[in-house]
């Protein structure tokens, strides 16, 4: 039975860690940092130093912080335009008041006197009597009317006659605003004017200001998490361009170097797209630079490595001493090896390069592993192997993945190749494919009757030239590097586990399973 598939041992990735919590940048440091985001970084910088806020965050702060600020001196502004709205009706009232009492001051036989309807003397008097107040002193300073203790005016002060003017003061404890002006007697020569004095309490005032406040700032309560609210929005609906670019550039696969449609880009970030397909264009020339590079290499390195092995098996086929013999053995031998050496480090090279513009494509998996087995037939059968092969016919549904059919070829005559170095003659290897369609995928297995891979190793041996301390073998330490590479390449995993071939005593050999999507299959988190 078959066990499942461990994706983080498959991947040889420990869990993430969580991330470091942001360090806050001051403004310089921030105007530093943004005016050339993506330069290369500065080696003396600290490795623990916070990434670059978030644009969305940034223009979110501008935005804001502004509306924030200005909101409370909005409100501070609105209490004084407030308080001098709730002046204005009241100073014009007093007012009023001043000049309507001022008209009913009369001299009589040269003493001023305040002749008042007994309804207004009762207005005065009544409701109103800890609220409104009213002063009359005569020519010589007495009493006419009114209350004795209202504070007075300095001399200076005093208004012409016909004039109100306006004043705050304190009565009783309470603040008062007041009307006053005076009142002249011509026909009094030398008389001084009399002094009227209207007052009343702030009280009103300040009701009539906290009501406009409560009517002008509480609807502001609404609006402003209203304006925050679209002030995000409408901030997303403005980025909404990059995260298309961001999606568009995420779902593009490893091969596809085609630029990108810059005329359908806004205006602002047309340049970065611009910028970006030259990019891609210089990595295309680069890309095609190294496939000539390794094609070239390959000829070159493949070609005088098989004319020496050539020239080393005719020399054996020739009378020499036992030493000649021996030397021309190791000669042809390891020449053998170099060329295999030669293939593995150019299959390595084109597997990391994920970008190097290998066109994927519908692949028959089970027609490759057949074609890969009988690749290495007549090798199994020199080391006395059995070699087999389980998995779907060529009249069999074809079971496909996208991918690249050199790749995945080269992929499986690694393992077979890994499995046989490892395996005494005698052993079995079995290559199998075995689809999983309820999952979507497609598993790849090679299978041995050899020596095994430690659960402790099984992470290092995909490394390059990596090999087990004691392990015996002729192996050059790439074969499953090779394979990882190809697998990630491709999207799919690779995991190791014993394969157990005899119980008693227990005797396990290795089971190495490459899984792949299968074409037109759902993505999902297992790969």
């Amino acid at each position: 039975m078959t066990a499942p598939l461990d994706v983080r041992r498959a991947t040889g990735s420990p869990p993430p860690s969580p991330p470091a919590a942001p360090v806050p940048l001051d403004d310089e440091t921030r105007d530093a940092r943004y005016e050339n985001p993506f330069a290369p970084p500065d080696e003396t910088e600290s490795a623990a130093q916070a990434r670059p806020r978030s644009l969305f965050g940034e223009i979110l702060d501008w935005m804001l912080a502004p509306l924030l600020l200005l909101w409370p001196m909005s409100i501070a502004v609105t209490y004084l335009v407030a308080k001098s709205i709730a002046n204005g009706p009241f100073d014009r009232a007093l007012e009023t008041d001043a000049y309507v009492l001022a008209r009913q001051i009369h001299p009589v036989n040269g003493v001023a006197e305040l002749t008042l309807p007994e309804s207004t003397r009762d207005f005065l008097r009544a409701d109103n009597i800890d609220s409104v107040f009213f002063q009359v002193l005569g020519t010589r300073g007495e009493l006419v009317a009114g209350d004795r203790d209202m504070p007075l005016p300095h001399e200076d002060d005093r208004p012409q006659p016909g004039i109100v003017e306006f004043r705050d003061d304190m009565l009783r404890g309470n603040d008062i605003r007041v009307a006053y002006t005076t009142v002249e007697f011509p026909q009094t020569p030398g008389a001084q004017p009399v002094l009227l004095q209207v007052a009343e309490t702030l009280d009103k005032r300040r009701q009539l200001a906290n009501d406009i406040i409560k009517g002008v700032i509480l609807p502001q309560f609404v609006i402003l998490p209203l304006a925050i609210v679209l002030v995000w929005f409408g901030l997303s609906r403005g980025l909404a361009p990059l995260h298309a670019l961001q999606t568009n550039i995420r779902a593009r696969r490893p091969d596809d170097l085609s630029p990108l449609e810059a005329r359908r880009a806004p205006p602002e970030i047309e340049p970065l797209v611009t910028s970006f397909n030259d990019l891609l264009t210089r990595l295309e020339q680069n890309m095609e630079l190294q496939k000539r590079f390794i094609a070239d290499a390959a000829h070159q390195m493949k070609t005088p490595l098989a004319g020496l092995r050539t020239q080393a098996e005719l020399a054996l086929r020739q009378e020499a001493p036992a030493e000649v013999h021996r030397s021309l053995q190791q000669i042809a031998t390891s020449s053998e090896h170099a060329a295999r050496l030669v293939t593995q480090l150019l299959a390595l090279a084109r597997a990391e390069n994920r970008l190097s513009g290998q066109i994927f494509s519908a692949v028959d998996v089970g027609e490759v592993a057949r074609h890969a087995v009988r690749d290495w037939v007549q090798a199994a059968l020199v080391k006395q192997m059995d070699l087999g092969y389980e998995g779907p016919d060529s009249a069999d549904p074809k079971i496909e993945v996208e991918g690249h059919p050199v790749m995945l070829r080269e992929m499986l005559s690694n393992l077979i190749d890994n499995a046989m170095r490892y395996t005494p003659p005698g052993g079995r290897i079995t290559v199998r494919v075995r689809p999983d369609a309820a999952a979507g995928v497609v598993h790849l297995e090679v299978e041995d009757t050899g020596l095994g891979i430690p659960p402790a190793e099984r992470e290092r041996v995909t490394e390059r030239f990596y090999r087990i301390l004691g392990r015996e073998g002729d192996g050059s330490g790439l074969g499953l590097a090779i394979v990882k590479e190809i697998a990630t390449m491709h999207g799919g995993t690779l995991a190791m586990e014993d394969n157990v071939y005899q119980e008693t005593p227990r005797m396990a050999g290795t089971l190495v399973r490459v899984t792949l999507r299968m074409r037109g299959a759902a993505q999902t988190n297992g790969l």
